[in-house]
Order: structure tokens, then sequence, then C-alpha cells
């Protein structure tokens, strides 16, 4: 079977298995009172949200493993890919991970009665643990090295021990980023969905099977989940979606050998991370003024009146053209003559 079949296989199950879960999953969410509490400091308008359920990641997570599971199953058995497998599987359980602490973090919240869920450092910490797991089980397997790929340049310098600090701040950056990113109805969605082509043009392009299901299956993700995500939200993802969108962004990154190609692919991502660090180091150096009206920077947008469905709009374009930019610069520049 033809790896672009088993692609479009992916893709297609694990939207409609999305859009089934989330039917049912999201009456069940409801009953058990698993409402959004929205921050007073946020946008007055985003009060009208309030009690829309959350975590409903949980249904494109089960759709993911559900339809991933059998794929990888049959690749192996068919396909000769058991080797070239590895990858894939640690990118599966480091993505799960992140969705288990995102899931801790969500239901913290509800227990506290406010959008407040771990602490920053337990989190972070929890997150430390799962990445140096990641990074050791995918240097025992042989799926990375300590030679870092430099986009565009099309060169690869030793880094050593160096290597694994870079990599860890690389992939706990992204995941929260992307967490970051998930403020307003549909924008973790779309954009991730986005990267998500990108990276199936990477698969189709380099012939990395593993690499053409992750990506057509969270695609599918992405897609069944905005059938109810877009605005206005039927459900919201939680932690526990987006930690687990940012592993899958981050780790597709490693499973293609170009771990740093998701800064300018998921430059989006990054550009929210970077401006809650901008308005918290402005905000103490100033005595309590603010750079932007308020951070992360979709919700500055929302402040200078510009509709939800319209950030998502740019944002998702913006995405598009960074992710074009990358495939045209980086990834085909690259590939053997």
């Amino acid at each position: 079977m033809n790896y672009k079949i088993l692609y479009a296989i992916a893709l297609v199950v694990t939207f409609a298995a999305t859009v089934g879960i989330s039917r049912v999953l999201i009456p069940i969410l409801k009953s058990k009172k698993m409402g959004q509490k929205i921050l007073d400091i946020g946008p007055r308008w985003h009060k009208s949200k309030e009690g829309t359920p959350t975590m409903g990641g949980l249904s494109f997570i089960a759709a993911f493993f559900v339809t991933i599971i059998p794929v990888i199953a049959f690749a192996c058995a068919n396909m000769g890919e058991t080797l070239n497998i590895v990858p894939a599987v640690l990118t599966g359980f480091f993505a799960l991970g992140n969705g288990v602490i995102g899931m801790i973090d969500d239901r913290t919240k509800f227990s506290k009665g406010k959008n407040e869920g771990l602490l920053a450092w337990q989190k972070y910490l929890l997150q430390l643990v799962l990445c140096s797991a990641y990074l050791f089980f995918m240097k025992w397997s042989g799926a990375i090295t300590t030679e870092l790929y430099l986009p565009f340049i099309h060169k690869s310098i030793e880094l050593g021990i160096v290597y694994y600090p870079i990599a860890l701040i690389l992939l706990t950056g992204v995941v929260n980023s992307v967490n970051l990113s998930d403020g307003i109805d549909g924008l973790t969605s779309s954009e991730t969905a986005v990267v998500a082509v990108f990276f199936s043009f990477t698969a189709f392009f380099t012939g990395n099977l593993p690499l053409a299901m992750f990506s057509g299956a969270t695609l599918g993700c992405c897609l069944g989940f905005l059938v109810y995500n877009f605005h206005p939200a039927r459900v919201f993802m939680g932690d526990t979606g987006s930690l687990f969108l940012g592993g899958l962004a981050v780790g597709m990154a490693f499973m293609a050998k170009n771990p740093l190609i998701i800064l300018v692919a998921g430059f989006m991502y990054v550009l929210e991370a970077i401006s809650d660090i901008i308005q918290v180091v402005y905000f103490k150096l100033t005595h309590g003024k603010r750079f932007f009206r308020m951070a992360p920077i979709h919700h500055h947008f929302e402040k200078c009146g510009w509709g939800e469905i319209k950030i998502v709009a740019v944002f998702s374009a913006v995405t598009l053209l960074l992710c074009a930019a990358a495939l045209f610069l980086d990834i085909m520049p690259s590939l053997p003559r």
C-alpha cells in the first residue's frame, strides 16, 4: 500500500473519529460541569464564554491513538517500517505525556474552582522530566544525534552535550507556546492544522512514512475539532489538548530530523510566548506600564478591535506563508538531486 494512502486514511479516520467523539464528549463535560472559568483580567466580552465545556482535547487525543496505532501496526506488518517506526512511537508517548500534564492542570483548576491550575514550576518540572525522557530514548534508539541541522543554511553542527539543553529549551518552549496560543476560538486548531500540512509535504518529499502518518492524523484532529471549536466555540480543548498538540508539533520536527524548523513553521506560536515575556519584563522595569494592551499577543489585537475570526484568519495566513517559505527555501533545496 502506498504511504500516501496511509496518510489519507490517517487524516480521514482521525477527522471522523474526532467529530464523533466530540459529539458524545461535549454533553458529558456539560453534565459534569466542566465549564471554563474566565479570568477577570481578560477581555470583558470573554465573560460570555464562561461555562463553555473544556478538556475537549480528550476527543482528538482518543481519536489520534485509535487511528494511529492500527495504521502503525499495518505499516510494520506490511511495509517493512519496523526499524523506522521507533521515533513515531516515542513521539506519540511524548505528546500523550504532555496531554496528561495538561489534564492534571485542567483538573486542578476545577478542584480549585478557578482558572489557576498547577503552579508554573510544577508544570515546568513535569515537562522537563518528560522532555528529558523523550530525548534520552530518542538518542538511545538512534533517532537523533548531537548534530543540529541549521535550516536554510543546509549544514549541521556537532554540539556534543550542549545539544541536550538546547533541545530541552526547544521542546518545552514550543509546547508552552502552543498552550499560550489557545486563547480564542479556533486559533490553536487552525494554526496547528497549517503546521500539520507543512509536515505532510515534508513527509511526501522525503519519503518519511511515520511523519506522513503523524502529520495526517494531526491534521485530522485539528480539522475535526474545529467543527466544534470554531467561533463561537461549543467546546474548548483546555491545556489537555493544547499541550498534546504542542507535543505533536515539536515532535514532528524531531521526527523530520529538523527540529529548528518548527521555529519558522510555528513562529506564530513562538510570537505568543515572546509577547508574554516582553509584557512581564516591561511591566516590571516600568513599575506597572504595559507594552501590549494585553498579552499574549492575540489578546492585544482583540483589545485593538479585531474580531476572533479575523485574528484566526490572519494568524493562520501568516503561518501558511512561513510554512511555504520553510518548504521552498529549506526542505526542497536540501533534497538529494
